[in-house]
């Protein structure tokens, strides 16, 4: 974390050890996880342009830095173009998320004005255009605004921060086809055939999807760890309504705003907390798999690294962006477990394993899949029992909480507070009022209740009405989907088909062909996990899946795939998945297409559809019935339209490629400089001494970062670089054969690393009985830090009690090195600061040159350096806040003045 010292953050010296106690070689982003977060947070105020968005991805980018601190590579990669195969959940996604975004500015407008009509008090509506987060598509003017807003970041921190000296950096737009994570992956599975390749790097992945761990385990890399969001669920929200925190839009009463703070300090701040992060170190799981899949007695010789592959495709069945799940495994019953045990109790028969470098044995796959099928009822029939057994506990639930909730609870003044609320306690004004009001209050409840038959007239008196119907709301039964499928009940196969494929289950041809869809789908993920994509046209034709038991005869299907594919254009694959209400990011005359009646494909483009929730609860859990985009009909219609594009969308609908990045200190610099300075336009081999064992072919990029050349600010409230001195190039992986095969094995001369796991954490108690505590961190021998009862008391007088992060966006700039100045000595005689100070950047650390207007005052010899942390607490003098002032932003980003005509009058 950074420092703050009399409101200035002190930069994090990132070119320092790692303070996880571990050194990473490559840091590997996957963008989309970062930007969705950045653009629309949940739990805290949404930026208000798309400046501060951009602010707001450099912050978090700079936060995984300081906790990973790469060495050699740093990798963004953005979601681009992706497989068909994908477009369909991304079409179904975005047509949701039109939908529900309409559907609650509808609602939220209708509670709005019964609110208002009951004499509520909200604020002012606010006037602000809804963020469409549809725009986070390749294709789009965000995307590309995107691209040189990052351009610019790295460039910036090649100049300045001493952490990424030697690193280099490369930059895989939204113009370069193929999934954000999926990118990464070919480039680790390419780098990985050079016989350069260390085999021993150390790789951490940024990202929160879970498919990542499966293409970590993918690699069989020994050192690969993955970083990610720690999930906090049940995060408090404001009211989209009044802005207030306790309750959600529905249950808004638009009561008056209660005081934050004993003067309303805190009236616009909300209680942000930072954003923590945890490690998943693969190394580990592969610890506790290999004790889950070694199995004893094999006909053939045991592989571990096979068994994982296995695994990683068994896991396919249960779910996968690609492929709807099998109707009979849900990971939440523990159908993963059930597949491993149906592995082992098989996998005598199958007289091998089931994958192999990505490429699937279909017989053997037919073995598991029948011993699935087997057991297919029972699965059924025990998971209605198990949502019976829930039901009844939940209303039993409901009846204890109403039979034990207190008779009476004081309102108003008296009413019940939170423990830990810090405001001070008010003052209670006319008590006497205050307790009659409640003693009328209580006598009228019990008048009430006493007899279940009376209700009250028209004028307050008890009346013999007869019994009140109880009202729907208040039942114990909450009202239940109807599920005309019954999959508990005899002939569940047969209204399965009927229901939702419209066939008879009798109708062997038409379930042999969902079948067959089915197994391609299966083959082509593992390859797209182990080999990269084999067909960009492949897709799975269908909304569900079939069942485990229809896989009979799948041995002799085929498994091939079309060669020489290639992917959709960016402005292509936005009319793909777009609905009509996100159309205005798409050129006029293509827009049209979506909206026209006339249209050829208006057919695509439904305004409302159907969901059928399958069995699930909610509506985000059930599968959207939209139809399939026929690919030929979809470019008849853009042949009309293509030439009506401007320049600038046609740059924008052109498919581009990786972009690489160092600094002057990078012994690549000059090799890349001298590539400008020939103007060569043959691609030349990156010699891979140069660069950390990289390879790749290199091309001069017409959009260049140059060595002094200024490098314009895409926002506004950012600088140019005046002096910089960092370089780019295209860059293109090492090229292979189409029929290559990428090896899934670990690598000669890789090391395994040291276990982990000690005998007893196999189970869930040792050490006599005592609870099991998991290791914390990458050093199992580090002991944990001890705080007594006097330092506890040292914090409390020391460290702020001011809540509130004012300023989030407009002022917080990206953490980090820009030329800072913080690190000024105190001149000999003045006093060292004695708080919080341990990351202080030492004087003789590099640095890249620092602009003219951020340059610190001449300084006397008499300079003495700040202490570190564990010495500044001994020390006795008190803190002089004008002593520790900084030149420059307030995160040390340099500041365009807001009026641009001062810029030649700064000092």
């Amino acid at each position: 974390q950074a420092k703050e010292c009399n409101g200035i953050k002190v930069p994090i010296d990132t070119s320092k050890p790692n303070p996880n106690e571990v050194e990473f070689d490559n840091l590997y982003l996957d963008m989309n996880g970062i930007i969705h977060p950045c653009t629309h947070p949940e739990d805290k105020q949404a930026p208000k342009n798309e400046d501060e968005m951009m602010v707001a991805i450099f912050e978090y980018i700079d936060r995984i830095f300081n906790i990973v601190r790469p060495r050699r590579l740093l990798y963004m990669a953005i979601d681009g173009v992706a497989p068909r195969a994908k477009m369909n959940q991304q079409r179904s996604r975005r047509f949701r998320a039109s939908k529900e975004g309409v559907e609650a500015a509808e609602e939220k407008q209708k509670i709005r004005q019964e609110i208002l009509a009951k004499g509520g008090i909200l604020p002012p509506e606010e006037v602000k255009e809804r963020f469409d987060s549809n725009c986070i598509t390749p294709g789009t003017e965000f995307m590309d605004n995107l691209a040189k807003c990052l351009r610019y970041y790295i460039a910036d921190r090649l100049n300045s921060d001493p952490g990424w000296k030697n690193l280099t950096v490369i930059l895989s737009d939204a113009s370069a086809p193929g999934e954000g994570e999926h990118k990464i992956m070919d480039y680790i599975r390419r780098q990985r055939a050079q016989p350069n390749h260390d085999p021993n790097t150390h790789h951490c992945l940024c990202g929160a999807d879970a498919d990542l761990i499966m293409l970590g385990l993918a690699t069989h890399e020994p050192n690969f760890t993955i970083i990610r969001e720690e999930f906090k669920p049940n995060k408090p929200k404001p009211c989209g309504l009044c802005n207030q925190m306790g309750h959600e839009v529905k249950d808004c009463q638009g009561l008056p705003r209660e005081k934050q703070g004993k003067h309303d300090q805190f009236a616009d701040s909300l209680p942000v907390a930072e954003q923590e992060f945890i490690f998943i170190r693969l190394c580990v799981l592969r610890e506790y798999l290999e004790r889950e899949l070694t199995m004893a007695s094999l006909p053939f010789t045991f592989d571990f690294e096979r068994s994982v592959d296995d695994w990683v495709f068994m896991c396919f069945f249960v779910g996968n962006d690609f492929l709807p799940h099998l109707p009979s495994l849900e990971i939440r019953e523990g159908a993963i477990d059930r597949l491993v045990n149906i592995y082992k109790n098989v996998v005598h028969k199958t007289g091998g394993y089931l994958t192999e470098s990505g490429f699937v044995n279909l017989q053997r796959v037919q073995m598991i899949m029948l011993a699935v099928g087997e057991v297919e009822d029972s699965i059924f029939k025990k998971r209605k029992d198990d949502d019976d057994n829930f039901k009844r506990r939940q209303k039993e639930k409901r009846k204890r909480m109403k039979r034990d909730q207190p008779s009476f609870i004081p309102g108003g003044q008296f009413s019940p507070q939170a423990l830990g609320n810090r405001s001070s306690p008010q003052a209670i004004s006319n008590p006497r009022q205050a307790a009659f009001e409640m003693r009328m209050h209580d006598r009228q409840n019990s008048t009430t209740s006493s007899s279940p038959n009376t209700s009250l007239s028209s004028d307050g008196s008890p009346s013999l009405a007869g019994g009140i119907k109880r009202k729907a709301e208040d039942s114990d039964s909450e009202p239940e989907p109807e599920d005309n499928i019954r999959l508990w009940e005899t002939g569940w196969k047969q209204r399965y088909y009927k229901n939702k494929f419209d066939v008879d289950a009798s109708d062997d041809k038409f379930r042999r062909k969902v079948v067959q869809s089915y197994v391609e789908g299966l083959c082509w993920v593992l390859r797209y996990y182990y080999q990269g994509c084999a067909s960009w046209n492949w897709y799975y034709p269908f909304h569900y899946a079939p069942f485990a038991s229809d896989f009979e005869g799948i041995a002799d299907m085929p498994s091939d795939f079309e060669k020489g594919s290639k992917p959709f254009k960016p402005l292509e694959q936005l009319m793909g998945v777009f609905p009509a209400a996100s159309g205005n990011f798409l050129p006029p005359t293509w827009r049209k297409l979506m909206t026209d009646p006339e249209s050829s494909i208006i057919d695509f483009y439904p305004e409302d559809f159907a969901i059928d929730l399958n069995g699930k609860k909610y509506a985000w859990q059930g599968v959207a019935l939209l139809p399939f985009v026929d690919e030929r009909r979809l470019r008849a219609a853009l042949e009309e339209v293509y030439p009506d594009l401007t320049p600038e969308e046609s740059r924008r609908n052109s498919l581009g490629g990786d972009v690489l990045f160092v600094g002057k200190h990078h012994p690549l610099c000059d090799f890349v400089v001298e590539q400008y300075k020939t103007k060569n336009t043959e691609p030349v081999d990156i010699p891979p001494e140069l660069c950390h064992g990289i390879q790749g072919k290199l091309t001069l990029n017409e959009n260049a970062v140059l060595p002094d050349q200024i490098v314009e600010s895409p926002v506004p409230m950012l600088r140019d670089l005046t002096q910089n001195s960092a370089v780019s190039i295209s860059f293109k992986d090492p090229q292979f054969a189409e029929d290559f095969v990428f090896k899934a094995v670990v690598l000669p001369g890789a090391k395994k690393p040291a276990p982990v796991l000690k005998p007893g954490d196999w189970e869930k108690t040792n050490n006599d009985g005592r609870p099991w505590r998991p290791q914390l961190g990458f050093n199992r021998d580090r002991k944990p830090v001890h705080l007594d009862q006097s330092a506890f008391r040292t914090l409390g007088h020391t460290m702020p009690r001011e809540r509130g992060m004012p300023g989030m966006y407009a002022n917080a700039v990206p953490l980090g090195t820009y030329g800072s100045p913080y690190t000024r000595p105190l001149m000999s005689g003045q006093q060292q600061i004695p708080k919080l100070l341990s990351n202080l950047r030492p004087q003789e650390s590099w640095r890249g040159p620092t602009p003219l207007f951020q340059q610190a005052p001449q300084r006397t010899a008499g300079a003495a350096p700040l202490l570190a942390w564990n010495r500044m607490l001994q020390s006795q003098n008190q803190f002089q806040p004008n002593q520790y002032q900084g030149l420059g932003g307030p995160m040390n980003y340099p500041q365009r003045p807001d009026d641009r005509m001062d810029r030649g009058r700064q000092v």
